[in-house]
């Protein structure tokens, strides 16, 4: 007989087995494998992961975008889940209120995924291209910078000024594009320029 066995740990081994082989009788057994077999996978398991920018003010959060579809197998691809970056400096993995229904409003049947135009007095709004919609951009800024850049104010001083048109940057970019779009916006002489992060 083992000699670190005492009575009282033998008569607990005992009522322990006691206790599993009554429960087993009992159907419990059943109950377990049928509480394991209702148990589902996780669902972003099989998804495509990826790390985006939240699209609505100038906090820009990050977020994790979960898709399911092989784009590179030609599947389309179907936003299942959206959640906060943990890894993202400015939210750490939280999302205000809008941010979290993020899913709601990619998905919205009303959401505007192509540029629509209207003309001047007009009440309907047309589809068009994109490059239609450059290309009228461009030529807006072409024709009132043409019409409304100033190159000498009143004493003759060089002044390169474009007072007519103004523009507000993104603040959710790099501070690489951001640099860009500064030096853009001052080449063309633009003075009213300011950034989403302040409004």
């Amino acid at each position: 007989m083992n000699k670190g066995l005492s009575r009282r740990s033998f008569l607990r081994l005992a009522g322990a087995g006691v206790a599993g082989t009554s429960l087993g009788a009992l159907g419990f057994g059943a109950a377990e494998a049928a509480e394991v077999a209702h148990v589902r996978a996780f669902r972003l398991t099989a998804t495509t992961e990826t790390r985006n920018t939240c699209t609505y003010c100038s906090v820009a959060c990050g977020i994790i975008l979960y898709a399911k579809g092989d784009l590179k197998a030609g599947e389309t691809a179907e936003l299942l889940h959206v959640e906060g970056d943990a890894d993202h400096p400015t939210n750490r993995g939280t999302l205000c209120p809008k941010g979290a229904a993020l899913k709601d409003f990619a998905l919205s049947p009303t959401r505007a995924v192509k540029p629509r135009y209207r003309a001047p007095g007009g009440a309907d709004w047309q589809d068009i291209t994109w490059d239609a919609a450059f290309d009228k951009i461009a030529r807006a800024i072409k024709d009132d910078r043409d019409q409304n850049f100033i190159a000498r104010n009143d004493q003759g001083v060089t002044v390169n000024r474009w007072l007519s048109t103004g523009f507000l940057a993104a603040s959710g970019t790099t501070n690489e594009s951001a640099w860009l779009t500064y030096k853009t916006v001052r080449a063309l002489g633009i003075v009213g320029f300011d950034n989403q992060a302040r409004v």
